[in-house]
């Protein structure tokens, strides 16, 4: 039976692989896109990029804790993941 931390590094990895499949799509669409709007979605894009990164790093630690200090890190991970949501929410509904 897996551990409550791997359960969570499992569905942090899976998250990451999907937040790469959408940034890819922004990228995308940027391509087609007025220079305006091209200028908005890289924002957007570097800003999901940025956040990413973080929470592949928060991944690795959760990885690397030890058992008493992951429950702490998780926090640090949610607001991460909760700000990537947000990013990307917006995103798809200006590009929409």
């Amino acid at each position: 039976m897996k551990s409550p931390r791997t359960k969570y590094v499992e569905k942090l990895s899976a998250q990451i692989v999907e937040w790469d499949v959408q940034i890819e799509q922004l990228k995308d669409q940027a391509e087609n896109a007025t220079a305006e709007e091209r200028f908005a979605h890289s924002t957007t894009i570097a800003a999901l990029q940025l956040k990413r990164d973080q929470a592949s790093e928060k991944l690795q630690g959760i990885a690397l804790a030890s058992d008493d200090d992951w429950e702490d890190m998780k926090n640090g991970a949610e607001q991460i993941w909760d700000e990537v949501k947000k990013l990307l929410r917006g995103a798809i509904k200006k590009s929409g």
